[in-house]
């Protein structure tokens, strides 16, 4: 069921990217919905209906924003959304907050990080191929050579190995974009291995927000992967942290070619 799901998914999103536009957007809007509803059902809020409804409402307008090019309707959109979501949370008003905050940013972030007509589409491959690389690295290093625990309380599974490997991995893809051209393979290297270790952290932090919570799965959307929290937890932290380094350099407009262009 995970290759099957893997054979399926893995296209869609990559067809979604090169795309680009509307489309894009549509994709990764319904994904962040997804994440904040899940999220939402880690922490116990979920039945706060109100305030899960006006996060809900409050994503779509955004991505609408984005969709059409009105960056300033979709900020607005989504500062209301944050106001809404914590005037009407009874309970758990932090927790609730924070969960739409890390789906909104993951939209803003994917959204106009492919945005940039000139390398979008190349800083999101890179963006994507890092995650994956550091994925795979860690599983054979750590099924492999085993060894000290990372952070056993939070993820058991997880080895210093492992995280070695998925660095490693994920330098082997900026070594791989230099040979064909795109950038320099100092900075690349420098970026690579930047961007690996922050969706380590992620997948951390989304572990530690689910045995903060006494839960396995985030849900079991996706067949043999559980939820899109945790499938997506490593994606989102590199998004943002790789659409803030292209801001910086860049600008909104820039963001692909800020990260990529050194």
């Amino acid at each position: 069921m995970r290759v099957l799901a893997a054979v399926v998914l893995v296209p869609l999103a990559l067809g979604s990217a090169y795309i680009g536009g509307a489309l894009w957007t549509a994709l990764v809007t319904l994904a962040v919905i997804g994440l904040f509803i899940e999220w939402l059902m880690v922490v116990g809020a979920v039945q706060q209906r109100p305030a899960a409804a006006a996060g809900v409402v409050a994503l779509v307008l955004a991505g609408a924003g984005l969709a059409l090019v009105r960056f300033e309707f979709a900020l607005v959109a989504a500062v209301a959304g944050l106001a809404a979501v914590a005037a009407l949370s009874a309970q758990g008003r932090l927790w609730a907050v924070a969960g739409y905050l890390y789906a909104g940013a993951a939209l803003f972030a994917a959204v106009l990080l492919r945005a940039d007509q000139e390398m979008g589409f190349a800083a999101l491959i890179f963006v994507l191929l890092v995650v994956w690389a550091t994925d795979i690295g860690g599983y054979f290093a750590g099924r492999g050579i085993g060894g000290p625990k990372l952070w056993p309380r939070v993820s058991p599974n997880k080895t210093w190995a492992g995280a070695v490997g998925g660095f490693l991995g994920s330098l082997v893809v900026a070594a791989g974009f230099a040979a064909a051209g795109v950038g320099r393979i100092g900075p690349l290297l420098v970026l690579g291995g930047i961007l690996s270790v922050a969706g380590q952290f992620g997948d951390l932090f989304e572990s530690a927000v689910k045995r903060r919570f006494g839960v396995k799965d985030s849900s079991h959307i996706i067949p043999g992967h559980g939820g899109l929290l945790d499938r997506l937890d490593s994606l989102v932290a590199v998004l943002v942290l790789a659409a803030i380094f292209g801001f910086v350099r860049h600008g909104a407009d820039g963001i692909g070619r800020g990260l990529m262009v050194w």
